[in-house]
């Protein structure tokens, strides 16, 4: 089973027009999470918008029948991609998705939004 890190490639954090970015936030968080997610078991991918734009940057870590979570309020860091990765990872790891918190990398702290329940089976 895969864990996915979802990235929102359209997040741009309130200073952006002030800083001249040309690309957005959420772009450079992906580029760094992407590169730290090299040769580990967990896989990324960039959406347009996750709609959290108040917590931006945002991100999902998600796998197939464990426990789905957005994270957000993010700094476009190497920092963060660490703690993303990391905390994937661990997702990963978990037979449910369900990470003991004493175990999560200080990165992610704070940083989460929501938690969704599997969905169930289709009968």
């Amino acid at each position: 089973m895969t864990t996915w890190i979802t990235i929102c490639d359209t997040c741009k954090r309130e200073d952006w027009p002030e800083r001249g970015m040309q690309i957005t936030d959420g772009e450079k968080l992906a580029a760094l999470v992407e590169a730290e997610a090299e040769g580990t078991p967990v896989r990324t991918r960039r959406i347009s918008c996750l709609m959290g734009c108040t917590h931006g940057c945002n991100i999902a870590v998600q796998a197939d029948g464990k426990l789905n979570y957005t994270l957000g309020r993010f700094e476009p860091t190497e920092e963060a991609a660490e703690a993303i990765v990391a905390y994937a990872a661990l997702h990963a790891e978990s037979e449910t998705g369900q990470v003991p918190f004493r175990t999560w990398p200080q990165g992610v702290k704070g940083h989460f939004v929501t938690r969704h329940p599997p969905l169930p089976d289709a009968e």
